[in-house]
């Protein structure tokens, strides 16, 4: 199984077998719940529903009550559906996955809803500069010019310009599983995660591969460009 359901629940950091310190982000990734299982025949693409966090059956929909009666299955607080991936085929309704289906060393991709910040200014949501704060400038933190004048006589549309900043869907690429906890359904993750804490992510195996693991960097092979080489000939190295 590539994908699986998680709650952020914090950073801390831990030790390196070095004796280094490592910032992760600690991630409680299931147990995950099959709720449905969607195929190309009956519904026109292969997917898992998968359910996670259980929750009282008070405040549930009768619709959604009824799907998790006919699935069999408690009611979850959080319903998702994940594409089926290779060798997925064989798991049914009902199905329990965990924090087992990821080891150490795996790269993953979060997904996440990011903190939102509200309405902010170009210089906080875009990265602007600003103007100068001495000397009677009186630029401050503007945005400076717009738009043209005559022609077209607007602002095009696209401007970065202030606004709704965060609250938006985003996924981290690539992020190494350092270590894990079976038995509690805890993965720590290197880095920062979407999202604030007690937030949901989505886990997926890395589309980009699985390289660059605990085993530390590749060793770096000297390039045969000579004026690489004539600089590190200057470096004395």
């Amino acid at each position: 199984m590539d994908f699986l359901l998680g709650r952020k629940i914090g950073m801390t950091n831990i030790f390196s077998p070095d004796g280094g310190t490592i910032p992760v982000t600690v991630v409680e990734a299931g147990p995950c719940t099959v709720i449905q299982k969607k195929t190309a025949e009956k519904d026109g693409y292969d997917a898992l529903q998968l359910g996670f966090t259980p929750r009282k059956e008070k405040g549930v929909s009768k619709a959604m009550m009824g799907h998790f009666k006919k699935a069999g299955v408690q009611p979850f607080r959080v319903v998702r559906e994940v594409p089926i991936g290779e060798g997925d085929e064989e798991l049914e309704v009902g199905s329990v996955l965990d924090a087992t289906v990821f080891d150490r060393g795996d790269r993953l991709d979060v997904t996440g809803v990011n903190k939102g910040r509200g309405f902010a200014g170009g210089i906080k949501r875009h990265g602007f500069s600003g103007g100068p704060k001495t000397h009677g400038g009186m630029f401050d933190r503007g945005l400076g010019s717009l738009g043209n004048a005559a022609y077209p006589g607007r602002i095009i549309k696209g401007k970065k310009m202030p606004g709704h900043m965060g609250s938006e869907r985003v996924t981290t690429q690539s992020v190494l599983l350092v270590d894990l906890i079976p038995e509690d359904n805890l993965i720590f993750l290197r880095g920062s995660v979407p999202g604030a804490n007690g937030g949901v992510v989505i886990l997926r195996k890395s589309v980009k591969g699985q390289r660059g693991g605990l085993e530390g960097p590749k060793e770096q092979v000297r390039s045969l460009n000579p004026l690489k080489a004539s600089k590190r000939a200057a470096r004395g190295g």
